[in-house]
């Protein structure tokens, strides 16, 4: 299906009401799986015209992203990626995981962004951070397209090394996301030290309920509610 190529507009945009120079693209991946970790790329690519065919990971052939992950990995200013564990998330939440992943990412780049453009419209960053939050910024900007694309592919083939030890649950396949193989896993064989503890999918497993991990409740806040995909078998 045709789409229409990331631009520079808001990089542009954000040079000329800020006066920001370095800006990185940001974008995660791995939010809804049940199995490892939750992955965030910061990229900053600067206002060169990017490699043919780039947009939202989610839009390109397995194929065609790996070869242009390759491509990027050359052609960015500069990229780093940070994760949270499956323990970190259980314990924090996914919002403060994503945040503490993205920190992680921004702070490993060789210089710090003076502005940041993050892909929806939740700003899970925060202060100190300059943020611009951009819906659908993957498929609309270069720099967070770059980031979703760098971000797809390196969090896959760690899946992927992480399933050679646990071949039952398809991790190469599935990434850790919901599939038949992963929940006719799941049900048989229990959850993997990979796995999230915290999610709604343990409440339809009676015989593994028991490992569930309850957060608790922080400055008189709910926690939130992971996992909101059960299994309906």
């Amino acid at each position: 299906m045709p789409y229409e190529p990331p631009t520079h507009t808001v990089e542009r945009s954000l040079r000329a009401t800020t006066g920001a120079k370095v800006i990185a693209g940001v974008d995660e991946v791995g939010r809804g799986a049940w199995a490892g970790p939750v992955t965030v790329c910061a990229a900053i690519t600067g206002l060169r015209r990017p490699p043919a065919g780039l947009t939202d990971s989610k839009l390109l052939t397995l194929k065609r992203r790996t070869e242009l992950e390759v491509e990027l990995r050359a052609w960015v200013t500069s990229y780093a990626l940070g994760h949270a564990s499956p323990e970190e998330i259980d314990t924090l939440g996914m919002t403060a995981a994503l945040r503490l992943a993205a920190v992680r990412a921004l702070e490993t780049l060789p210089v710090r962004p003076e502005a940041v453009i993050l892909d929806g419209k939740h700003d899970y960053l925060g202060t100190p951070w300059r943020v611009r939050t951009v819906i659908k910024g993957d498929q609309s900007c270069v720099a967070v397209a770059a980031a979703s694309v760098l971000a797809k592919v390196q969090r896959d083939k760690m899946m992927a090394e992480l399933g050679v030890d646990h071949a039952d649950f398809g991790f190469a396949d599935n990434a850790g996301y919901p599939s038949p193989v992963h929940k006719a896993a799941l049900a048989e064989r229990g959850p993997t030290p990979h796995h999230r503890l915290s999610w709604a999918y343990l409440d339809a497993l009676p015989q593994w309920r028991h490992l569930k991990k309850v957060r608790s409740w922080v400055d008189g806040s709910a926690p939130e509610i992971e996992g909101q995909l059960g299994f309906d078998f």
